[in-house]
């Protein structure tokens, strides 16, 4: 399980820019971006941050002819920063507006709503659109990105996820509806959104994504420590919920926003604040200059290494990335390493958590359209459950996996018709 330091695998904005010059209070149903974003949206399609996306990415898009439809609240007090609610719809045209109404003007939240990026739209264009209309609304208003949110249906919920996963410093939460989305492989982009995010998770009674939201990934999210919580409607198929259960899934992420603030404040690198936007070197700095930090305390030395880790990996190209190396090969040549013990430990508990997930999964009611997976999870299900014998450690978990792995082998064997 141990993995080499340089193996195993935010942001600071000091100052503020101009806003834009802002639409009408009310509701818009169509706001043209001004500009570009200044977001990383190439770290939520890559394992790096890059400088110069390749060309094929985006073809012939334009920042500048995309629009969104935005509502935002008249009353609001100018010395507040403003929540904001991302709505990412599965088709062209937006239809989270109808929806969202009611909790937007009684909870005095922005909303943004993408216009022709439905699931038809090629992946790295919707993802660009996500973001030059989240830091267009930014530039006009000051938004609080502990209170924005990036809400989807369906195949807009996983688009949210994958965000939300990818870049937890720009948003304080997600809210899937009848999807769901699976964290990245980076420890420390797990541990952000461990740390940071909180995740409402929305599905019907007789939505056929049901079981993957509340058998797979929900209890797996939990399991492994991002604040999260799912919520069933009665008589739903597979469609947005009803007033009040938006109402109190956006109540209950805005719960986290305190705990979301302390840990800025803490590690000022953990969110992006104002209006403005690092840039790709104020970035990396700022993730390494946390990651040293971290490594003067010894109960997260280990996070401090995980740290320093994503900066060398996610900004390959720059200084800060070398100097983070230069310490990540220090500590590798150490005689005594202690945090190794946490690194395994960790290892574990994801593995623990993945297993039961897959497993549960496969043992449940599924769909029609979803049962030919069965046997083919059933059998991921196993292969983890062994690993967790091979490891042994965790006697509790071994005992589980000996118990589940013959009831497994039944389902793998015998697939559904």
């Amino acid at each position: 399980m141990q993995k080499s330091l340089l193996a195993t695998g935010i942001y600071l904005i000091i100052g503020l820019t101009a806003a834009r010059a802002a639409p009408p209070d009310g509701y818009q149903p169509k706001v043209t971006v001004a500009a570009a974003t200044r977001l990383d949206w190439t770290f939520a399609l890559s394992n790096q941050s890059l400088a110069d996306p390749p060309a094929d990415w985006l073809k012939d898009y334009d920042s500048t002819k995309q629009q969104y439809e935005l509502y935002v609240p008249a009353k609001r007090d100018p010395k507040k920063l403003l929540p904001l609610i991302l709505f990412v719809s599965p088709g062209n045209e937006p239809m989270g507006w109808k929806h969202f109404e009611p909790v937007c003007k009684n909870l005095g939240f922005v909303f943004a709503g993408l216009r022709d990026a439905g699931n038809d739209c090629p992946l790295k264009r919707r993802v660009r659109i996500l973001f030059d209309v989240l830091d267009d609304v930014r530039r006009r208003y000051p938004t609080d990105s502990d209170r924005t949110y990036v809400v989807g249906f369906s195949g807009g919920g996983r688009i949210a996820c994958a965000v939300a996963f990818a870049l937890p410093e720009t948003i304080g939460g997600a809210m899937p509806i009848c999807a769901s989305g699976d964290l990245r492989d980076e420890p420390w982009l797990r541990q952000r959104v461990i740390d940071r995010l909180s995740v409402a998770l929305m599905t019907g009674e007789n939505d056929f994504n049901r079981a993957e939201v509340e058998r797979l990934r929900g209890p797996y999210l939990k399991e492994v420590g991002v604040r999260t919580r799912w919520w069933e409607q009665a008589g739903l198929g597979h469609g947005v919920p009803n007033e009040k259960q938006l109402m109190e899934a956006v109540k209950w992420l805005d719960e986290g926003v305190e705990r979301r603030r302390k840990l800025a404040k803490d590690y000022p690198a953990m969110r992006v604040v104002g209006q403005g936007a690092p840039s790709r070197e104020e970035a990396a700095k700022a993730l390494l200059s946390e990651g040293k930090r971290r490594l003067e305390i010894k109960k997260t030395v280990f996070s401090g290494l995980m740290l320093l880790q994503g900066c060398m990996n996610r900004w390959p190209d720059l200084p800060s990335a070398d100097e983070a190396k230069t310490v990540l090969l220090d500590y590798e040549g150490r005689k005594e390493r202690p945090w190794e013990a946490e690194d395994v430990a960790e290892q574990r508990r994801f593995l623990i958590a993945q297993a039961r997930a897959l497993d549960a999964y496969a043992s449940g009611d599924l769909p029609p359209q979803y049962a030919k997976e069965r046997p083919g999870t059933a059998k991921q299900a196993m292969a983890l459950w062994r690993k967790v014998l091979e490891d042994g450690a965790d006697a509790d978990a071994c005992r589980e996996a000996k118990k589940r792995i013959p009831e497994l082998e039944k389902i793998a064997g015998a697939p559904d018709k």
